[in-house]
């Protein structure tokens, strides 16, 4: 038995053709008028309604197209490293998620920006009086402003 020898067990049902003559009447089932008793007729579907209700590109799932997306950095202040690490301790984005000082956003690890003073979060201290650095902290794969930079090389820390 060949491919194009193959027929089906039934054949096909035809499909009634109404409004054509014969015992139906006049409307042969379709009603007065309107679009339904028209020859052609294509009604349109109730679904279009509610998807032109809908906003469009709005929610976090329609990202701007041609702009880049700004990645979000968590933010350190060197108070923060002072209380929670002892003196030449390595820092690095790991870590800190491990100590809960930073979170994971959107199940990634941030990239961690650390501060000499701002406010997250903010410092009991005035700006003028605030602490020092004083212990040796190597700190990696994290972006450390110049401030910082100077207090953490200051206090003999290193930054990799």
């Amino acid at each position: 038995m060949q491919l194009h020898e193959i027929k089906p067990k039934y054949k096909k049902k035809k499909r009634k053709r109404i409004g054509r003559g014969g015992k139906r009447g006049t409307y042969s089932g379709r009603g007065i008028k309107g679009q339904r008793a028209r020859a052609g007729r294509r009604l349109k579907p109730a679904i279009r309604d509610l998807i032109k209700r809908y906003p469009k590109l709005r929610g976090y799932k329609f990202k701007a197209k041609g702009k880049k997306q700004k990645l979000k950095v968590a933010v350190l202040n060197l108070g923060t490293l002072e209380k929670k690490f002892k003196s030449s301790e390595i820092v690095t984005p790991k870590v800190l998620i491990e100590r809960k000082l930073i979170r994971k956003i959107k199940g990634r690890i941030p990239k961690v920006k650390i501060l000499a003073k701002g406010r997250h979060p903010p410092t009991t201290l005035p700006s003028k009086a605030r602490a020092p650095l004083t212990k040796k902290l190597i700190i990696e794969g994290c972006q450390v402003s110049k401030s910082a930079r100077k207090e953490i090389e200051k206090a003999g820390g290193k930054i990799k």
